[in-house]
């Protein structure tokens, strides 16, 4: 059965390339297995806590619904205002949907994640989650990189620095260049934004339109709790959060990742392609239930 199996895969493989038309796939990198697997798992409940805002770590001006899944700023003027998840984790791998529609972000709209004692509200019009050292975050009307209050680049498409990094290679260029570089276009981030965090290796990242676009972030501190945080300008913004899944250090289990790699050979056609998998009906019906 494993021969059989292998042979029709390949030969569908060969005979279906993958296309995209999204802007973010030729950025995309590999991803480990372990994110590979969570990211292609069945998502947790949407009542899961996880995927609550916190009724007390926020600005005065956010309003929290019902459900405690979405937040919406209040049209406040001259104010950065922030809020972050209800519950942090101090270990493993993990996985946030974000949803903020592009037409209600404005300018300074911020995701990321925090600690405890990142302040959430300042006056003014600022970038909020990465202004301090106890936040780092993705500004994605500019698709800048913050941290410490100071800008670290471009995310997507440059390589991940860590802040010290930044600074340095910023310094550098600043001494040795006498021609300014040209400014790279920002590209337009869709409403939905995966925030993927690995609380064991110290890193933060973010899939858009199903592509891992890399590490934004790495040597965040370890063993402290770490909060999905987000800060906004315009009032109006409607932000809405959900815990999707996630993965302890330990690696995927062989069955996980047989299922993976053949869910992805089939793409988005598996519904229709899946009784075809020289299978038994169990492991179909496996492969259909666990995303």
């Amino acid at each position: 059965m494993g021969v059989l199996l292998s042979v029709w895969l390949c030969n569908r493989a060969d005979s279906c390339p993958l296309s995209s038309s999204s802007a973010f796939t030729p950025l995309a990198v590999a991803t480990s297995s372990r994110l590979a697997v969570t990211l292609n798992s069945f998502p947790v409940s949407p009542a899961d806590s996880r995927s609550h805002w916190s009724s007390v770590h926020c600005s005065p001006h956010f309003l929290l619904s019902a459900c405690k899944q979405g937040v919406t700023r209040s049209p406040v003027e001259l104010s950065s205002d922030g809020v972050r998840a209800e519950m942090g984790v101090k270990s493993g791998l993990h996985v946030w949907e974000l949803l903020w529609s592009p037409n209600h972000r404005g300018s300074h709209a911020v995701m990321g994640i925090s600690r405890q004692s990142c302040p959430l509200q300042a006056s003014g019009y600022n970038v909020l989650i990465g202004r301090d050292s106890q936040s780092w975050g993705w500004e994605l009307k500019t698709n800048q990189l913050w941290h410490a209050g100071q800008s670290l680049g471009p995310y997507p498409g440059t390589k991940k620095r860590c802040h010290s990094e930044a600074v340095e290679d910023f310094r550098t260029q600043s001494s040795t260049s006498s021609h300014p570089k040209t400014a790279q276009t920002p590209l337009p981030i869709p409403e939905r934004v995966l925030l993927v965090l690995d609380a064991d290796a110290g890193t933060l990242g973010f899939v858009v339109d199903g592509s891992f676009l890399a590490v934004a972030f790495k040597d965040l501190p370890r063993g402290v709790e770490l909060f999905p945080a987000v800060s906004s300008v315009r009032g109006g913004s409607s932000i809405r959060l959900r815990y999707l899944n996630g993965a302890t250090r330990d690696p995927p289990a062989l069955k996980a990742l047989c299922g993976h790699s053949i869910r992805q050979i089939l793409g988005q056609q598996r519904q229709t392609q899946m009784d075809k998998l020289p299978l038994p009906p169990c492991l179909q019906h496996y492969l259909l239930s666990t995303h």
